[in-house]
């Protein structure tokens, strides 16, 4: 599976504006905060790619479904549970 994004790519410094106590009580027990938001980002990227490719794909996705609702899945004669 390809990555979601060039890891290589160099990093850049940018300006976020974060709850206070937030940002306090996570510098007090250590947490790297630029690690934890690129998880974050990660995460949040992959989650709506995913939503739209699944929408991007809707109609073929309806297409696959109503042609195995009439014919069953490819290899059913084959299975044996």
């Amino acid at each position: 599976m390809p990555e979601l994004y060039d890891t290589a790519a160099p990093r850049k410094a940018t300006n976020l504006s974060v709850n206070s106590d937030l940002l306090t009580k996570t510098r007090a027990l250590n947490i790297n905060l630029s690690a934890t938001l690129e998880k974050a980002l990660k995460e949040e990227l992959g989650k709506r790619r995913a939503s739209q490719w699944t929408e991007d794909n809707q109609a073929a996705i309806k297409s696959y479904n109503e042609f195995v609702e009439q014919h069953g899945c490819f290899g059913d004669e084959f299975r044996e549970f």
